[in-house]
């Protein structure tokens, strides 16, 4: 079985953009699962994006008492024996693979955001860390992004990121 991923974080909607990409929504409405590393702001970006499909979320420094009334601080998911937790901030990029190897060493692949800087690495533990960068907000970056992939007989595939 192959199970459909949209990663995505940091869209900040309204603050940063008004709605979200029509990218962003094909991609969820091609998506098994939603996978929001937190800073929606609007909790009606939250009620959107389930209107598309299954949401696994977090809250993130950005979002008030309405968003973290109904999302966790880290969540956790089990797909096709991948073992994924999502957090919207891991820390500075400098010494990340390590520390987040000590504070997830229970999961196979970590998403987060914060930072709208897309990153692919592995720790020395075998980690996968992955953020999206995002969809609205390209900061210092050349591209507003989110990323798509495929989990499959229990490894990650296709991983792409996506350039809005």
């Amino acid at each position: 079985m192959v199970t459909r991923l949209l990663l995505i974080a940091d869209t900040h909607v309204p603050g940063r953009a008004r709605v979200l990409p029509d990218a962003v929504l094909a991609a969820a409405d091609a998506a098994d699962l939603i996978v929001h590393a937190g800073d929606w702001v609007a909790a009606s970006v939250l009620d959107e994006l389930e209107e598309h499909g299954e949401v696994l979320g977090v809250w993130g420094n950005n979002d008030g008492a309405d968003l973290r009334a109904r999302l966790p601080e880290v969540a956790r998911h089990t797909i096709e024996g991948v073992r994924f937790a999502v957090v919207h901030e891991t820390g500075a990029a400098t010494g990340r693979e390590r520390r987040m190897d000590v504070a997830y060493p229970d999961d196979d692949v970590l998403v987060f955001g914060h930072s709208h800087i897309p990153w692919d690495t592995t720790t020395p533990c075998g980690l996968r860390l992955l953020n999206p960068g995002s969809p609205t907000d390209r900061r210092r970056q050349p591209h507003k992004t989110f990323l798509t992939l495929t989990v499959e007989a229990g490894e990650l595939r296709d991983v792409e990121l996506v350039v809005v």
